[in-house]
């Protein structure tokens, strides 16, 4: 059983979190997709593996997902890395770090290294996403719904079975935090795995993200027949696979 925490960023926003402390060791730190939480496999298979290996770890759930508080519809990508920053700072210190994105969590991982390049030691992306608001949303829109977001400051987007709310202020947002044309000079590993029949991010995307990476190793794994989410047992013994190599 894994116990969540909470931590306090002002009088009305508090953060759900999950942790394990090691001093003076290397942090995992997962960070998950949009619409997301800390509930799913993921997060709790890479703490267990935090301690199987003496290593630190920390996943962040961020405001309007999950049990953190704040409504969704007044996130963005710029709230989120902040929220990220903060938890890095107050549970990581001065620790290296190895960040394991999973699809948005890639976009704000990158964002990550902006504040902690020297502390970062490796990167892994999970069916990753940069910039998707722009290229897999706003881009996608008939102008029909673009005059609707306009207006009415948000839309409802149908995916599967369920409706969710895409903002105005999220894509513009968005904009402010382009990641894919600006080099990251670092001797670090990184590796990319993507589903070959990932229907909701094309691997271009994890392609995109090797491709600003200078001086790294890189890596990009891609897994046959794999969807989005890559979270059955043989996709988590494949993380585990390629973060023992990042680690060493």
């Amino acid at each position: 059983m894994h116990s969540f925490n909470y931590i306090k960023l002002s009088k009305s926003k508090k953060i759900r979190y999950l942790k394990h402390i090691q001093k003076n060791g290397t942090y995992i730190v997962f960070l998950h997709g949009f619409m997301s939480d800390l509930e799913g496999k993921k997060p709790k298979f890479f703490l267990d593996f935090a301690k199987k290996n003496n290593l630190g770890f920390l996943a962040v759930e961020y405001s309007g997902h999950g049990k953190s508080s704040g409504n969704f519809t007044n996130g963005n990508i710029s709230k989120w890395t902040e929220e990220v920053r903060f938890l890095v700072k107050e549970i990581v210190k001065k620790n290296d770090i190895i960040f394991v994105g999973s699809s948005m969590g890639s976009w704000i991982s990158l964002n990550q290294f902006r504040f902690f390049k020297k502390q970062i030691k490796g990167f892994l992306g999970i069916g990753s996403a940069p910039e998707f608001l722009d290229n897999l949303m706003w881009n996608k829109f008939s102008k029909k719904m673009k005059k609707e977001i306009k207006i009415n400051k948000k839309i409802l987007l149908k995916h599967g079975e369920y409706e969710y709310p895409i903002t105005f202020q999220l894509l513009k947002d968005g904009r402010k935090n382009k990641v894919l044309k600006k080099s990251i000079v670092n001797h670090i590993n990184v590796t990319m795995v993507h589903g070959s029949k990932d229907e909701s991010v094309p691997v271009i995307y994890s392609r995109k993200i090797l491709k600003i990476f200078k001086n790294a190793k890189k890596k990009l794994v891609i897994v046959k027949n794999g969807d989005h989410s890559l979270s059955k047992p043989k996709h988590l013994k494949l993380f585990k696979e390629e973060l023992k190599l990042i680690i060493n």
